[in-house]
């Protein structure tokens, strides 16, 4: 008969044993360790389908018709055509006969006139894609940007060029500076890459309150405040670098 010590005996022994032959199946092969990505990919939805209405000569007619569809709870916004004129865009259908539903709906009511049924392209390399959102972030220098209906306390001027220049190329970014940041997935700053979005606390703590998009080279465009002058910044500036909180990344 087996005392006790004689049972653990043999349980150690059958431990040691398959401790050997699990050696002897990995013996020669390598084990996978594969690290888990710094920051994994996090993608925003494409832009399927929107809808187009105005073209203004006027900035402030586009503020009026971005606000009057944000008051019906569209996520609409405004930006200036290659011709110079101002036009409004807003959701992301699945189908243009989804789109083309709502905008006859929409123009029933009165809430829009003419309309056109849009689908954004999207460039098909990432390196391409990004030359595209940093282009269209440079069309807008130098334009006094407005964005209606919105407190500049939430930082909503400056999320609105964010967010129309990545709508424009096809990527449903959120629309607020903070929906922003939680959407994006963190870079350090040394490998900020074209494109990224970079956030800072202006109003003090570690609160984001405003942003801008990365075009290189230490830079990046922004809107500064309500009415004033879209422009390149620096990281590098003591203001900034001060405020700093962090870049995202969404391709």
């Amino acid at each position: 008969m087996i005392g006790v010590s004689g049972n653990r005996c043999i349980i150690c022994a059958a431990v040691s044993v398959c401790i050997l032959l699990l050696g002897a199946c990995t013996a020669g092969k390598p084990v996978s360790h594969r690290p888990e990505s710094v920051y994994p990919s996090t993608r925003l939805k494409k832009v399927r389908f929107a809808i187009q209405v105005g073209a203004f000569q006027d900035q402030d007619n586009a503020v009026r018709l971005t606000e009057k569809l944000q008051r019906q709870g569209l996520n609409a916004y405004h930006y200036v055509d290659p011709s110079g004129l101002y036009k409004v865009r807003f959701g992301n259908y699945t189908t243009r006969k989804t789109a083309r539903r709502e905008a006859g709906f929409l123009q029933a009511r009165g809430i829009i006139d003419e309309y056109y049924i849009v689908s954004p392209q999207i460039a098909a390399l990432e390196g391409d894609l990004r030359s595209e959102l940093v282009q269209t972030a440079r069309s807008y220098i130098g334009i006094p940007y407005k964005w209606g209906g919105e407190s500049q306390r939430e930082g909503f001027d400056c999320s609105g060029l964010t967010m129309t220049v990545y709508q424009l190329n096809g990527l449903d970014l959120p629309r607020t500076s903070r929906q922003q940041w939680h959407t994006g997935t963190a870079v350090r700053r040394r490998e900020l890459a074209r494109g990224d979005l970079v956030f800072f606390a202006t109003a003090g703590g570690k609160r984001v309150s405003h942003v801008g998009i990365y075009v290189g080279k230490n830079r990046f465009i922004h809107a500064p405040g309500r009415g004033k002058y879209i422009r390149v910044a620096s990281l590098s500036s003591g203001y900034y670098r001060k405020r700093f909180l962090g870049g995202r990344r969404y391709l």
